[in-house]
């Protein structure tokens, strides 16, 4: 899956817009969105949100966990734990990427904020590549993370499969044979032969 398949995933979380207009409710196959009344606090999609901010139609609201304390407060949170601890929501990062990005004048303090995401992301990603290379070490089939993201593991899904499939192919090779991976990925195996001279 791609960064941009996480983000489009991510578009479908709801936040609440103040509208600057009036119309009646627009009927979609997703769903009904309004009706919108000026001033009055509506909920919608996130990609909504960010077409009408485009627009100039409406202000966002940053979600409850989008404030430097509470983002301070999760940071050290994960930085004191040893395992993952469970986040606001799924798609933390990617939501403040393109709320910054789109309506960084409706976020206070939004600098503050995108800096603690990223921070609390790098975090986060550094435990899950020291929980990999733990992971890969051991002689486990099966691991249980919790509390991960999907953008989270789609970052070291490449890494991790090609590691397993590296050393699963290494365990399955016969015994009297060498073998080796090469700086291209590839696994090369050499017999030895049974009568060779010594």
């Amino acid at each position: 899956m791609e960064t941009t398949e996480v983000e489009f995933i991510a578009e479908c979380y709801n936040v609440k817009i103040v509208p600057k207009f009036n119309h009646p409710a627009i009927h979609l196959i997703s769903g009904d969105l309004g009706p919108f009344m000026a001033g009055m606090p509506i909920s919608v999609p996130l990609w909504a949100a960010l077409n009408l901010r485009q627009q100039h139609k409406c202000r966002i609201l940053p979600p409850d966990w989008m404030n430097v304390a509470e983002l301070e407060r999760l940071k050290q949170e994960e930085k004191e734990s040893q395992v993952f601890t469970k986040i606001p929501t799924e798609h933390y990062r990617e939501i403040t990427h393109l709320l910054v990005d789109v309506a960084g004048s409706d976020l206070p303090q939004a600098e503050e904020v995108q800096t603690l995401v990223k921070d609390l992301w790098d975090i986060r990603l550094a435990k899950l590549r020291a929980s990999t290379d733990v992971f890969i070490k051991s002689d486990q089939v099966h691991a249980q993370v919790d509390h991960l993201t999907m953008m989270e593991l789609n970052s070291v899904r490449p890494l991790l499969l090609k590691s397993l499939r590296h050393i699963s192919q290494l365990t399955k090779v016969p015994q009297g044979q060498n073998s080796s991976v090469n700086e291209s990925g590839t696994i090369s195996i050499s017999v030895a032969s049974a009568d060779q001279d010594d």
